[in-house]
């Protein structure tokens, strides 16, 4: 396994080292790495079967043709973005 040296601010290592207190975690490397699988998981996104993909197909084609306009839709993707905390102004 390698090794790794990381500098974290003093409140990020203390709130590691409560996690491991309350045994959470055994270690902070074990902390790290839950970050790390994580972020991956994140990454990569959830894997789809190809049910899923026909269902979510058939679900779109049941629910016809919006009357939005694009502008519509990306200032309904401005707002859930902002209300998710993910918008960057």
């Amino acid at each position: 396994m390698a090794t790794m040296t990381i500098s974290l601010p003093d409140p990020m290592k203390e709130w590691i080292e409560t996690r491991i207190k309350q045994g959470d975690y055994a270690s902070a490397s074990d902390y790290v790495r839950d970050l790390v699988r994580r972020d991956r998981g994140q990454m990569e996104g959830p894997e789809l079967t190809i049910e899923d993909v026909r269902r979510i197909v058939d679900e779109a084609r049941k629910g016809g043709v919006s009357k939005k306009t694009l502008e519509e839709f990306f200032a309904e993707g401005d707002r859930i973005a902002r209300e998710r905390g993910f918008f960057r102004e």
